[in-house]
């Protein structure tokens, strides 16, 4: 059945978001934004995000992915090394990441450069995960082709099995991406579709800040 979207209209006018209300650096505005989608009962998970890449085959490729840390320096995420994501950020270290929070008619888009997380930094999360998911992250070559999914169930029955009595270590193909922020776009949902747009530019010693029309 063929449905017509054009007729699709939402009225965004909940919050604006003006220059002389902002401080001059992002990371207390990301903050400020993120602890009011954590709180809000409608965001189940207010640390969703879309991490954006270019792939190996050439076309650019988003994903969901879990925002575990961010701080002045920039934002981390842990996966595989192995995986699609993982080759094409190694590859190609310029990423975009982007969270949406509909009931609080926001976006933010983060350009920025990537990087791998200290082994270190990777241990303490991996040790901090639940035993299920540390075998499960092991269990999975992940973005392979596999046969069927028994061959996931099997491998983690065997996983069981060996570390029934030991903590696992962190495979050296499992780690964090710290992504260092260049740009950061704030957007705040407006009548009329006249939505505010202020982007942040990282300068030398500071940065830019500039509106953009919707």
């Amino acid at each position: 059945m063929n449905r017509d979207l054009s007729n699709y209209r939402k009225v965004y006018q909940k919050e604006q978001l003006l220059e002389e209300n902002i401080p001059s650096e992002p990371i207390s505005l990301f903050k400020d934004w993120f602890n009011a989608a954590d709180a809000h009962e409608a965001i189940e998970e207010a640390n969703t995000m879309i991490v954006s890449s270019m792939g190996l085959d050439g076309y650019p490729k988003g994903r969901i992915v879990l925002l575990k840390e961010f701080d002045k320096n920039g934002f981390i995420f842990y996966t595989n090394y192995d995986s699609e994501k993982g080759k094409s950020i190694l590859n190609n270290n310029r990423v975009s990441l982007t969270f949406f929070w509909p009931p609080l008619e926001r976006q933010v888009i983060i350009k920025g450069i990537a990087e791998k997380t200290s082994e270190a930094t990777s241990d303490a999360y991996f040790n901090k995960r639940p035993l299920s998911s540390r075998l499960g992250a092991m269990a999975s070559s992940q973005s392979a082709v596999i046969p069927n999914r028994e061959v996931l169930e099997e491998n983690l029955k065997e996983l069981e099995k060996t570390y029934e009595n030991e903590a696992p270590k962190r495979p050296s193909n499992w780690g964090g991406f710290l992504i260092k922020p260049i740009s950061i776009e704030f957007w705040q949902g407006r009548p009329s579709r006249l939505h505010d747009r202020i982007r942040y530019t990282l300068q030398t010693n500071d940065w830019l800040i500039e509106r953009l029309a919707p």
